[in-house]
């Protein structure tokens, strides 16, 4: 009997162990956490709104408006990853277009992928909405401005110590004659210590 309650009491102790999951925390979307030392998404909107911050403080802006009257339209081109690791462009991409479009400063239009959606929808619109609600075929507003980016690493590490470097680099260029109005770039670099040689 005793042998039975004995395997009894672990047999609990096994299936309490193994039926304990994971603890989950809920974050603010603001409280910035660095688990692993990689890119995320803490390092993307600061890189956003110092580059728009940057681009926007540029003489260009002035002169733009000066000599047309109007504020320029801004799209953004390719953000290339050229880094050592994995990194969501996409993600870096909607943080620069938040921080355009709520700066006022800017008219702000959609990448080339987002325009072939809406063109089809308006092509759509023509044979199925009505003739006041469907919106005009060759009516889009073309950009002026160009954004690209670029982002790049450079690691170095030794005896569970790694130093990481990510440079952002990026470039304003009038599309109609390629002039490069405005350029700047930032880094961040990160110090990541392990208790063992893992790298």
């Amino acid at each position: 009997m005793r042998k039975i309650l004995i395997l009894f009491m672990l047999l609990s102790l096994v299936i309490v162990g193994c039926s304990s999951g994971p603890e989950v925390s809920r974050l603010s979307s603001d409280t910035s956490m660095d688990l692993s030392g990689r890119w995320n998404d803490t390092d993307a909107s600061m890189t956003a709104e110092f580059m728009i911050e940057s681009m926007l403080s540029g003489g260009w802006l002035n002169r733009f408006v000066g000599d047309m009257g109007t504020d320029p339209v801004v799209i953004v081109g390719a953000i290339r990853n050229r880094s050592s690791e994995h990194i969501e462009t996409a993600t870096f991409v909607k943080d620069i277009e938040r921080e355009l479009v709520n700066s006022g400063r800017v008219i702000f239009v959609a990448s080339s992928q987002e325009r072939e959606e809406l063109r089809d929808e308006r092509v759509d619109q023509q044979g199925n909405a009505t003739e006041d609600s469907m919106a005009a075929l060759a009516a889009e507003t073309g950009a002026n401005f160009m954004l690209q980016g670029v982002i790049t690493s450079q690691e170095d590490a030794v005896d569970g110590q790694k130093m990481v470097l990510y440079k952002v680099d990026m470039e304003l260029i009038n599309i109609e004659n390629n002039q490069k109005v405005w350029i700047d770039g930032k880094e961040i670099k990160k110090f990541i210590e392990r208790s063992r040689n893992s790298w």
